[in-house]
């Protein structure tokens, strides 16, 4: 749930989050651009994902989105059902050229299930994605690639929310959960989880892909991620370890990762160490979900003292995390540290429309408006409405 990066990207070195060109949140989006898009910087390399982020953040604060940016996101679906990370021009097809990915992919289904309206488009991804899992049971930032705990944690997100159980997402023998469970190590090194083996098959601890892989591993995402009530004890090795179990490890590896300084750290070559918002904000997330609030109040406490103005340099994917950190950590996205979040988010796109929260999804893209405007006619009580990146050690 990190603000993302394409392949491509990566090969650049161009580093979201904190050590990244700023991503200016501008009022509305450049006149060259989509005016449904969320943000002001190019979209090449995220729009996707960070208009999915914008829309579920969105969702989650029961503020609806304008039609524009949802269908700005719809139009981005290639017809195998893929997300590129931006399509410049949805009017053309999609080509071989065109590279598609699960990472963009699982993050749109995501956020059509959230606004509904949208299921054909939302069944067609998880189609796509399910045609591309690899046999071991994950999925690689790119169809065929590796498993990564990052995208196949992002994929299980988007099963959960289009009503599929992961577990029952099976390549042979083998469920996303076992994917995870091959990337997660033992309490002797930290119990945290890898991103992926290197080429010598060795798992080095991650905390991104650990607060992402915590989350999956309890079957969770985006749209359906709740504070949990399990204790952050300390790692456990088991015999049989289940995804419970490597999640409750992974938790008391961000928790002993933050104890420190209340946030986590990254490098990048050349660099000093300095604080890694973003990821701080994902193990927010990762720690609430599996001990509630609590667990996840310092790191909160901290972004909420700090994050500001990294939130407005890098735009609408850094507000929607602090959003979803905040909301799933008990606080109050309209008042973070003094920032209301969800204005700020807004402001880098289309007017949201205010109208009764859609919870249900439907085939049908124009019956839900049926609905909503027979409900409004018939009284006036209706109303309004988390891959491939910079891997490295952390700590």
């Amino acid at each position: 749930m990190n603000v993302r990066r394409s392949a491509a990207v990566l090969a650049a070195t161009v580093a979201f989050g904190t050590a990244a060109p700023a991503m200016a949140a501008s009022p509305s989006p450049s006149p060259s651009l989509p005016s449904g898009l969320y943000g002001s910087s190019d979209p090449t390399y995220d729009g996707v994902w960070r208009q999915s982020l914008a829309i579920v953040a969105l969702h989650r604060v029961d503020v609806e989105p304008a039609d524009a940016a949802v269908d700005w996101l719809a139009g981005q679906q290639c017809a195998s059902g893929a997300f590129p990370a931006f399509r410049a021009n949805p009017a053309k097809a999609c080509d071989a050229k065109l590279m598609v990915d699960t990472n963009s992919t699982a993050a749109a289904a995501q956020a059509l299930s959230a606004v509904g309206g949208h299921g054909t488009a939302v069944t067609k991804a998880v189609t796509w994605l399910k045609s591309v899992q690899n046999k071991d049971g994950g999925w690689g930032y790119t169809p065929g690639g590796p498993s990564d705990a990052n995208s196949t944690s992002v994929v299980i997100g988007a099963l959960k929310a289009s009503g599929d159980d992961p577990a029952k997402a099976l390549k042979g023998a083998n469920s996303p959960y076992d994917a995870l469970l091959k990337l997660s190590l033992p309490c002797a090194d930290g119990g945290a989880f890898a991103y992926q083996p290197d080429k010598k098959g060795k798992l080095t601890a991650n905390a991104d892909a650990t607060a992402a892989a915590v989350v999956g591993a309890l079957g969770q995402g985006m749209v359906s991620v709740k504070a949990g009530d399990k204790k952050n004890a300390a790692c456990t090795d088991a015999a049989h370890p289940t995804p419970a179990g490597a999640a409750a490890n992974g938790s008391a590896y961000l928790a002993k990762a933050v104890a420190k300084d209340g946030h986590l750290t990254s490098a990048l070559p050349g660099s000093k160490d300095q604080p890694d918002y973003g990821n701080t904000a994902d193990a927010v997330v990762a720690l609430a979900v599996q001990g509630g609030p609590a667990k996840a109040r310092e790191p909160l406490a901290w972004l909420e003292r700090n994050s500001a103005k990294w939130a407005e340099q890098n735009g609408p994917a850094a507000y929607a995390q602090l959003i979803l950190a905040a909301e799933a950590g008990g606080a109050d996205p309209s008042d973070f540290g003094g920032t209301d979040l969800v204005k700020q988010l807004t402001a880098t796109g289309p007017a949201p429309v205010k109208r009764h929260a859609i919870t249900s999804q439907d085939d049908s893209d124009t019956s839900v408006w049926w609905m909503v405007g027979a409900g409004l006619a018939a009284g006036a009580g209706v109303g309004f409405l988390l891959s491939s990146r910079n891997k490295r050690k952390q700590p």
